[in-house]
């Protein structure tokens, strides 16, 4: 990671490098505020992500699916913002299209 206090990163490049037919994630910058990530569900897949420990807001960059939060559902597709709460069970699921998700999680709730 950098010493400078700003970064600039390529999104484009990081999806390409997700590109297949698996569920990927891959963190870009971690810092102690903040983590951020780019996540690919290919159409068909299972999202086996567990509830987390940090609040997390999600924009779908591209791709349609169902969202489960608790015992809520809804459609989802490229343009949403979604926020879960720290430590709420939500899952993706009928993934019809790839999706690719920017991912923000915020630091550890103590």
């Amino acid at each position: 990671m950098s010493n400078s206090s700003w970064q600039v990163f390529d999104i484009d490049a990081i999806r390409k490098t997700l590109a297949g037919d698996r569920v990927q994630y891959k963190e870009f910058l971690n810092v102690p505020s903040l983590t951020c990530g780019v996540y690919h569900l290919p159409a068909g897949s299972k999202d086996m992500q567990s509830h987390h420990d940090e609040d997390e807001v999600y924009f779908v960059l591209e791709g349609r699916a169902r969202m489960k939060v608790g015992d809520e559902e809804k459609r989802v597709v490229a343009g949403n913002v979604l926020f879960v709460k720290a430590t709420e069970t939500h899952s993706f699921f009928e993934i019809e299209e790839d999706m690719t998700l920017l991912v923000f999680f915020a630091a550890e709730v103590n």
